[in-house]
């Protein structure tokens, strides 16, 4: 299993340089970034969408991508290294690939009219068509699409007339090839803008999927234009509301006939058409920046998951065709019910839904090119800065994985950055060609610039953290440099060669220079197979390095005898810069050309040391000297400034120190995704006072007795923005935007009248008069009154319906007068006479019976529905520290204890459960248990004792232990006395005495603590046989008998003479935990145990009583009602099980036992389990599928599955998929 574990990843931005760098199809869509392509995919259950792979064969810039119109899971691209791929995306592969091609192809397009041909073109053509597969494979060149005046910038086959395309060209002209029909080349040109030669380039061309010869083309100036094929005249030009607005790119919406959709290319505003009006039915404007591209998804997601129905009669649609009365003209359609994929020129990403006029999900900012450098902001472990080769600095919150702050750009390439000291704020960048700069990142600008290097590189840049005035820079120009912020030389030191580091020592202010040129380090480590960028000592452990190569790899070396420890295959190219923080130690940022940062917990690297914590040894088994923990043979010790500070704050306290010290190594260890959110409730539920908590805390998962104060704070906060002086800098909400903000959270919180104020306030009267009686007729009365004033100061007709609905004749007849609409006046008053306008009373409804218990019994059923259905999300997401927070948040601490070790966070759960105390007790033991099992494989067998014995009911465990343990006969003997059990000698008269006695359960304990514990099998076998033989055993009465057995010391299992007995051994702990399996709701594995144990019981010489057909006919019948019983009313119906299959699923239910421990059934899914890698692309030897997230190796280092099927099965069933007899252990 890897040392180094994948817990967070930032995905890349959609590249800004080519067209057609989008796509969708059925429930995916893609983008590509430079070198990847990045695909999401839509989680049906939770209605999202999430990224699900990334594909990165290409090695140089992607150019295009095309999905295949008659497969969904078929997809090509395109780069500039000529070549074409064919992906297949359900098995994440390659299944073609065309390298010989001439030329890059700018454009590429699955031809609608054959299922398995792909055309691609560059330049002035010609158009290449590549049959994949068939009879034809190979590429062909097409009759006529060639030999063009002018470069094809975007080509599109037509979807129903078999074999039509047209080509749009920098020019601005099109060309149209038909079969059958005569070929038009460069036609239908636009005007030229008056007083410009300047070329009009097409941007985006799209056939009308409703007509055989319509076309949509929009050219960067000229805008938009419908155009006849046929009779080549242009039907409609679309009109702009500025000749400055151009258009990027458009899509038609296939779910609302006649409208499509555009993308300005300044600023980004979505315009929406329909080809019967000339301008746009609405605008939305979604960022500051321009549209890329964008692409309609085909199926919109589904109804959203809902606890409560709603009431049948409540109009909840928001893209209804009704049309209600007055509305205005733009109003009058309908708008679409599609999702949009909208990819801007600044990276941003995101998939708008177009009825609901909001974001599914949107990611502001992405690198669209190599990132260099990152680094920790010293003051604060959870910002992250990125420089890029796109020009940018990024600063970004690492627990919610989003960027908070960009710098203004255009810096050419920035290969370096360092942070100031301190709370300065500012960040120091080393450019290829523009000297350095100092970027502030409150005032969002650029404050100092250094040009000493001229236009020579300067490779690296170091702020001094002992003096906040000094900066070094070193360059391409051989010259390292110390400045002064003000941009003042201090002094140059020259050397032979490009300098491409330097550092200040963090002991005094002298300046280290070193050239990385130089091969000497490279000849100590070897291992990388490209040259080494990124390097990094961890801050703890004095010997631990790390490596970050151009071979696409991260090494991690013991460098006291230069063992490689651990290698990490995930980046998909270059490995440029790693970081970590001091406060977290164990967790490191990494960055690639594959414009990624990932994210890396290194804690496996120290699991003893950790465990060390939890057994509460000394301090010395925990910190250490440097000079010691150097020494080669010495476990793990602690040696930096984070350890020393936390043993000084715990020998501070005189009362429970363990709860601190837990708290603090916890805090310290984990990695950033929930774990300090985590303490916070922990912290919550112990009483601790609300006024220590962390002004971070309201960010997080909150206890629900703080949700309703927090939020209403927050919108307070949101509502002073009015009389703030300053804005919040680049990217920062608009005052409006805060204010909506507040007026929601108010809503949501019942506090009515404070949300119809900032309503009025944001001029949205008629939203504030529609919930005003809410609070109470006589507000609603006094709103309509300051309404009508308003508009009567306007001077607006408007002022009409709200003086007669409440009744203000005199102010309605004023109006009028005032106007001098005399007659209108008099029939008002007319009206109001005859008794037609009168004062609106209201009743209150008598109250109903229903007591306010119930009221609360049913709202806190709702109450906890939510939060599963939150923890949930959250956990089948890869996080389970949050999901666990979740339900402290209610207050359920079994729950949250039990999706701490389904995700296998034991040490936390330890931790935390430790703290806890009694509520938490039971699955406490049992994550100490589990925890024991990884000690044995360290293997620590000592400490493995330590954690048993911290559980009450130990002795089996101890036992087991014991068993296992594959020492000498002195060392067993030890390790028997700490665990109070008797010497490996007499174990063998006690064992021949339960014998004599009966007793098997203790014979079999006995005869494995012995010399000879091959002498247990038989006993336990037959034990377990005799009672399957009976058709009332259950699941219970044999499992602990196997379990006991299954700890035989492995070198007395793989005897020769008990070869029998092992796979009588392997076939009934197979079936067991296949059992075991569907109880606990493991159906990823059920299927792979059965097989396993059909497979020993076909290929070995056994006597048990399991037939194959009988399992065969179990796992039939599991299926099919499991299936049944899972299904949802969306799903397409599947086969009912029949009579005889109900009965066969009956019967292994009444074998099955109830879990004791509350929440523990249900799947695994460890931190990072939805992570994609780029390159570390490995198969199930389970399910046959390509793995997700974390990867376990099985003992012959070649066969793989996935980490959570690997824990489920070592749960479930203690020895390996292999049948070999080695027991697993993940933990």
């Amino acid at each position: 299993m890897s040392q180094v574990r994948q817990v967070g990843l930032l995905a890349a931005g959609c590249q800004p340089w080519n067209k057609d760098v989008c796509a969708a199809n059925g429930d995916r869509f893609a983008y590509c970034a430079t070198l990847a392509i990045y695909i999401y995919q839509l989680d049906h259950h939770y209605n999202e969408f999430k990224l699900h792979a990334i594909m990165s064969e290409h090695k140089k810039t992607i150019t295009a991508i095309s999905w295949c119109p008659h497969n969904p899971d078929l997809f090509a691209s395109s780069s500039t290294d000529n070549l074409v791929i064919i992906w297949n995306v359900a098995e994440q592969k390659v299944i073609a690939k065309l390298d010989n091609i001439k030329g890059a192809p700018a454009c590429l397009g699955w031809c609608w009219n054959t299922g398995n041909a792909v055309a691609f073109v560059s330049q002035k053509g010609p158009l290449l068509i590549w049959t994949i597969s068939g009879p034809d494979s190979g590429v062909s060149v097409h009759k006529d699409a060639h030999s063009f005046a002018s470069d094809i910038c975007i080509f599109r086959w037509h979807t129903q007339k078999k074999g039509k395309v047209a080509f749009g060209h920098t020019d601005g002209s099109i060309s149209i090839f038909q079969p059958g029909s005569k070929n038009q080349k460069h036609i239908l040109k636009p005007e030229p803008l008056e007083g410009t030669d300047e070329e009009d380039p097409v941007t985006a061309l799209e056939w009308d999927p409703l007509s055989t010869d319509y076309l949509l083309v929009a050219n960067l100036h000229h805008g938009i234009r419908l155009l006849d094929s046929e009779s080549l005249h242009c039907i409609t030009t679309f009109n702009f509301p500025s000749a400055a607005v151009s258009v990027q790119c458009l899509a038609w919406v296939p779910s609302a006939p006649g409208m499509f959709i555009t993308g300005d290319s300044q600023v980004g505003v979505l315009r929406i058409w329909n080809v019967s009006r000339t301008t746009p039915i609405d605008n939305f404007k979604l960022k500051k920046t321009g549209f890329h591209c964008l692409h309609v998804v085909n199926s919109p997601p589904k109804k959203k998951f809902s606890v409560q129905s709603p009431d049948k009669n409540h109009y909840t649609s928001s893209t209804s065709e009704a049309i209600p009365p007055n509305m205005t003209q733009n109003q009058a359609f309908s708008l679409p019910p599609g999702h949009v994929v909208c990819c801007f020129l600044d990276g941003g990403v995101g998939l708008y839904d177009m009825g609901a006029k909001k974001w599914d999900f949107l990611r502001e900012l992405g690198h669209v090119e190599t990132i260099f450098d990152c680094k920790f902001k010293p003051n604060d472990p959870n910002l992250l800065a990125t420089a890029s080769f796109d020009g940018t600095i990024k600063v970004w919150d690492i627990n919610t994985l989003t960027a908070v702050s960009t710098s203004p750009g255009n810096e050419g390439v920035i290969f370096a950055l360092s942070w100031a000291p301190g709370d300065l704020n500012c960040i120091a960048g080393a450019t290829s060609r523009n000297g350095a700069f100092i970027w502030d990142i409150q005032k969002g600008k650029m404050i100092q610039r250094f040009n000493e290097h001229g236009k020579n590189g300067i490779f690296y840049i170091a702020w001094s953290h002992k003096d906040s005035k000094r900066i070094a820079t070193c360059s391409g120009d051989g010259f390292c440099i110390i400045w002064t912020i003000d941009g003042k030389v201090l002094h140059k030191y020259k050397h032979p060669a490009a300098v491409f580091g330097c550092d200040w020592s963090q002991n005094n202010n002298s300046v280290r220079i070193w050239d990385y040129t130089q091969d000497a380090c490279i000849n100590i480590l070897n291992g990388h197979t490209a040259p080494v960028r990124g390097l990094m000592w961890n801050p703890e452990i004095p010997y631990l390095l790390l490596s970050g190569s151009w071979d696409y790899t991260i090494k991690v070396w013991d460098s006291r005898g230069g063992v490689c420890l651990d290698t990490v295959y995930d980046h998909g190219a270059d490995v440029y810069g790693l970081s970590c923080h001091p406060s977290r130690p164990f967790t490191m940022a990494s960055c690639s050309r594959d414009s990624t940062v990932r994210l890396w917990s290194l804690i496996p690297l120290i699991t003893p040391l950790q465990i060390n914590i939890l057994a509460d040894r000394s301090w010395e088994e925990i910190i250490g000297s440097t000079d010691n923990a150097i020494e080669k043979g010495t476990p793990p010790l602690l040696c930096g400034k984070a350890s020393r500070d936390i043993k000084q704050e715990v020998e501070k306290l005189t009362c429970n120190p363990r709860v601190k010290k837990l708290r603090l190594f916890s805090e310290c260890l984990s990695p950033p995704g929930g774990s300090d959110n985590l303490w916070n409730l922990v912290a919550v539920i112990q009483g601790q006072d609300d006024s220590l908590l962390p002004q971070d805390y309201c960010k997080g998962v909150m206890h629900l007795k703080h949700l309703v104060k927090f939020r209403t704070s927050k919108a307070q906060e949101l509502t002073t923005i009015k009389m703030s002086k300053f804005g919040g800098g680049i990217g920062a909400p608009t005052k409006e935007k805060k204010l909506k903000e507040a007026a929601e959270i108010h809503l949501r919180l019942g506090q009515i009248q404070r949300y119809c104020e900032l309503m009025v306030e944001l001029g949205e009267w008629d939203k504030a008069l529609s919930v005003a009686p809410g609070v109470s007729m006589k507000y609603w009365r006094k709103l309509m009154q300051r309404r009508a004033d308003q508009l009567i100061q306007e001077d607006k007709d408007d002022v009409i319906p709200y003086c007669i609905a409440i009744g203000d004749v005199k102010k309605l007849v004023n109006f009028f007068v005032s106007r001098g609409q005399l007659k209108e006046a008099l029939l008002v008053a007319q009206a109001a006479c005859e008794g037609n306008i009168q004062t609106l009373h209201v009743s209150t409804p008598r109250r109903t019976s229903y007591s306010d218990d119930i009221y609360k019994e049913d709202f806190n059923e709702l109450l906890h529905k939510v939060i599963h259905e939150l923890a949930e999300w959250y956990f089948q997401d890869g996080r389970a520290v949050l999901a666990a927070c979740c339900h402290l948040a209610v207050d359920d601490i079994e729950l949250a204890m039990a999706y701490l070790i389904r995700g296998n966070e034991l040490e936390l759960a330890v931790s935390v459960g430790t703290v806890l105390g009694d509520p938490a007790a039971q699955a406490t033991h049992y994550a100490l248990q589990l925890l024991a099992r990884k000690c044995m494989m360290i293997p620590m067998w000592n400490l493995a004792a330590d954690l048993l014995l911290m559980t009450p009911d130990n002795e089996v465990d101890l036992v087991k232990l014991c068993a296992f343990y594959p020492g000498c006969t002195e060392e067993i003997n030890d390790l028997h006395k700490k665990c109070k059990l008797p010497p490996a000698e007499e174990c063998i008269q006690l064992a021949e005495t339960a014998h004599a006695d009966g007793n098997v359960f203790e014979t079999i304990k006995y005869y494995l603590l012995s010399q000879e514990p091959e002498k247990a099998l038989p006993i336990g076998i037959d034990f377990v046989k005799g009672w399957m033989s009976n058709s009332n055993w259950t699941v219970d009465t044999v499992y602990p008998v196997l379990d006991l057995l299954s700890y035989i010391r492995t070198e007395k299992l793989l005897l020769h003479t008990c070869t029998e007995a092992r796979n009588e051994l392997l076939i009934l702990c197979g079936y067991i935990g296949a059992l075991l399996a569907i109880s606990r709701h493991y159906q990823s594995i059920v299927p792979a145990l059965y097989e396993y144990t059909s497979q020993l019981l076909k290929r070995r010489v056994v006597s048990v009583p399991l037939k194959i057909e009988h399992l065969s006919k179990e796992l039939d019948a599991w299926r099919a009602c499991t299936q049944s019983a899972n299904q949802s009313p969306e799903d397409s119906p599947c086969t009912p099980p029949s009579d005889s299959q109900r009965m066969v699923y009956e019967t292994l239910l009444k074998r099955l036992k109830e879990e004791p421990l509350k929440g523990i059934t249900g799947p695994d899914y460890v931190t990072g389990s939805s992570l994609p890698s780029h390159s570390d692309i490995h198969i199930s030897c389970l399910t046959g599928l390509k793995i997700q997230g974390p990867v376990y190796f099985l003992e012959d280092g070649k066969s793989a599955i996935s980490l959570n099927d690997a824990l489920m099965w070592a749960k479930v069933n203690p020895f390996s998929p292999l049948g070999t007899g080695i027991r697993l252990n993940p933990f």
